[in-house]
């Protein structure tokens, strides 16, 4: 398995694109189609524990997900904010969606990608879940949106638990394998550089879903290794592939 590199995140700080774009595409060639494993029990401080063998690797089963007769779902953004939009637009969509107070949606820029994001914080963004932040990215030739982003942890909502990580991976996972994206897209727990990757699935424009579980892995009883949730990442994408980033013209450098 080609190597996957992980989405980093800072505190109130969301992934950069390009790096979700690598990540995406590593995930996408790995292994598709696998089965979602039942939630194992919890060890040690009620952590939820991912067993994987003395390798690292899951042990993945046949899954009984979508069929190529399926409709594809199609990813066009997340609520009201579709990909396309300009910000005016996407913070009247963020309006529409949570009605947030005049000063709650914040700018952010990346100076490394030139790309330009709004961030919001929504209390119990999935029912029950906590408070997540969303972050809408703006291309940097497009201006326009490119991708949606959420994260749950204690960063976000300091109440957060490994368990109620976990639990909420597992409420998203659940519903994703339910939505029709393409069969040989879909790839499910698969064990990365901490974390392990819940969901991935792409549309039939190859619009893109991740959802990734981060932590710390330890080795405990029988070489097993057991995953403690730091933190959950859902991203909507436009386009994993070439993202609207900026990149140095080639012989520049």
């Amino acid at each position: 398995m080609r190597k996957i590199y992980l989405v980093p995140v800072l505190a109130g700080l969301f992934t950069t694109v390009a790096a979700w774009s690598l990540m995406a595409q590593s995930v996408q060639g790995a292994a598709p189609r696998q089965k979602s494993a039942a939630a194992p029990k919890a060890v040690a401080a009620g952590a939820p524990p991912v067993a994987a063998t003395p390798g690292g690797a899951a042990q993945p089963t046949q899954s009984e997900g979508p069929t190529a007769d399926d409709k594809t779902k199609a990813i066009d953004g997340f609520r009201s904010a579709k990909f396309g939009m300009t910000e005016a637009d996407v913070r009247a969509a963020m309006t529409k969606d949570f009605n947030p107070k005049a000063d709650a949606i914040k700018a952010q820029d990346n100076p490394s990608e030139l790309t330009h994001s709004v961030l919001l914080s929504v209390p119990d963004l999935l029912q029950n879940g906590g408070t997540a932040e969303l972050s809408y990215v703006f291309g940097y030739k497009s201006k326009s949106l490119i991708q949606v982003g959420a994260v749950w942890s204690k960063a976000t909502d300091a109440a957060m638990t490994p368990e109620k990580l976990f639990s909420n991976a597992n409420i998203l996972r659940a519903h994703f394998l339910s939505e029709g994206f393409k069969p040989d897209s879909i790839a499910v727990n698969m064990p990365v550089n901490g974390g392990i990757v819940m969901f991935r699935g792409s549309d039939s424009k190859d619009r893109s879903v991740i959802l990734l579980l981060q932590g710390t892995f330890e080795n405990k009883e029988n070489n097993q290794r057991v995953l403690t949730p730091t933190s959950l990442l859902l991203f909507y994408v436009a386009d994993a592939k070439s993202p609207d980033v900026f990149k140095l013209p080639p012989g520049q450098f």
